[in-house]
């Protein structure tokens, strides 16, 4: 039997549904103002559109990379109408190229951006400025990054081997002769490394690679299948011409192709010598590094009987040069191979007053062996995720002066507000430019219990 119609009609509960848009779609929009990502804000039938490669008052058309609910992602690919702000880009492949996404906006441009995204970080989260703005901490514009990761991805129909940087919102692979932000020493190594990589007689095994200057340039080899003797002979004689070190990582740890090979950096400013392998972390950009490590020093203003605690200390970058000008360093860090390595680069530069201990920095720190005694100061360097839990500890180990260097203003303007909470103020903040062309956020907070 039929079924007689009920006369009702239904509609979404949302009512009506936004026609949804297709990735791929071109629009022409009118560009209002920035992100703190540098991408440009524009508005378009109730939708919220964030372009990439835009600036405020430009007419750009943009191609559309995803839509959710009433937020669009776009690439601007044609500007129509031009800030008097914008620049060339220096680099030929910025508009292709994934790492490098403001190189449109001059470089004072891109530090006032991050100065306002740090402040507004601060402000929303703990309503919070600081007393004194520092000036940003700058390096070189271009030719700072010491260390690159190329992608690699071997193409089975064309039997072709990709090799380049990933681009822009997309796993393609943009093949690029040279990088405008590598430093020199690593150039001809970039420029020659696909046709090696294309000579092997199994192209497909490798995975990625990744380049490195410091005290010595280095080329690793990341494989999923053993490599012939053939192969790795070719790999070895790039390097040799290339004056670089081979190293490879197939199962477990990387190793180096001739084993009295090392890697290194030096902090010149304190004698220091610093060896890490690849998959430690360390700065990209040296010259910030270093003036970093100075900056820290000075605004902490470390005496020379205090006992001062290093979280998050790494290989101690900053916990050698700390132990030049106080009694007693502690360092911890949550991952063991890197207490090792730290302890060794305490060794090798005849520091015995700092010492390093391993321990989850998400738990409680004043029971610790380590922490008995107190502190004057604390220096802590987190990860994103920030140091939350270490921060609310901090007054307990009596420490007076806190440092914080962040790599994200969200974690960093959470953290302080704990801070706030236990009795510090706010004395000094300021923005690291550790990645010019990007919009990532380096910054520095000095807080001094009141």
């Amino acid at each position: 039997m039929a079924k007689k119609p009920s006369g009702l009609r239904f509609q979404p509960s949302g009512g009506t549904r936004a026609t949804p848009i297709p990735v791929g779609k071109k629009q022409l929009l009118t560009i209002e103002r920035l992100a703190n990502d540098g991408r440009g804000i524009a508005f378009l039938d109730g939708r919220t559109w964030f372009v990439s490669g835009a600036l405020p008052g430009e007419q750009v058309e943009a191609r559309v990379l995803g839509a959710r609910s009433q937020v669009v992602e776009a690439r601007g690919e044609r500007v129509l109408r031009a800030s008097a702000e914008r620049r060339v880009e220096p680099c030929a492949h910025a508009r292709t190229c994934g790492g490098c996404s403001v190189q449109h906006m001059p470089h004072g441009d891109q530090l006032a951006l991050k100065q306002r995204m740090l402040s507004e970080q601060l402000q929303r989260l703990a309503n919070l400025q600081p007393e004194v703005w520092a000036a940003p901490l700058v390096g070189p514009e271009f030719a700072y990054r010491r260390r690159a990761r190329i992608a690699v991805r071997w193409d089975v129909k064309a039997k072709h081997l990709d090799v380049g940087f990933r681009a822009a919102a997309s796993q393609e692979i943009v093949a690029i002769a040279d990088c405008a932000v590598l430093v020199q020493p690593l150039q001809p190594i970039l420029q020659q490394l696909p046709a090696v990589l294309r000579s092997l007689d199994k192209p497909q095994a490798i995975g990625h690679v990744e380049l490195f200057n410091g005290s010595a340039s280095a080329l690793l080899v990341r494989h999923t299948a053993a490599l012939s003797e053939a192969d790795l002979a070719r790999l070895q004689a790039f390097c040799v011409a290339q004056a670089a070190q081979l190293w490879l990582h197939g199962i477990g740890e990387p190793q180096p192709f001739e084993p009295a090979h090392t890697l290194g950096y030096r902090l010149d400013s304190w004698g220091l010598q610093l060896a890490y392998r690849p998959g430690d972390f360390v700065q990209v950009n040296a010259p910030v590094n270093e003036a970093m490590v100075a900056q820290a020093l000075d605004w902490l203003a470390p005496q020379a009987h205090e006992r001062v605690l290093d979280l998050f200390c790494g290989l101690g970058n900053f916990a050698l040069p700390l132990a030049r000008q106080v009694r007693e360093v502690v360092a911890v860090e949550g991952v063991q191979t890197m207490v090792e390595r730290a302890t060794q680069n305490a060794q090798s530069n005849g520091l015995s007053n700092v010492h390093f201990f391993q321990a989850d920095l998400s738990n409680p720190l004043a029971e610790a062996d380590w922490a008995q005694g107190g502190f004057a100061a604390v220096l802590l360097d987190p990860p994103r995720d920030g140091a939350l839990q270490a921060v609310k500890q901090v007054a307990a180990l009596g420490a007076e002066r806190v440092l914080y260097v962040s790599c994200n203003p969200t974690t960093l303007a959470r953290d302080s507000g704990e801070l706030l909470a236990q009795g510090y103020r706010l004395e000094r903040a300021g923005i690291l430019d550790m990645f010019p062309q990007t919009a990532h956020v380096e910054a520095m907070a000095l807080f001094v219990r009141q």
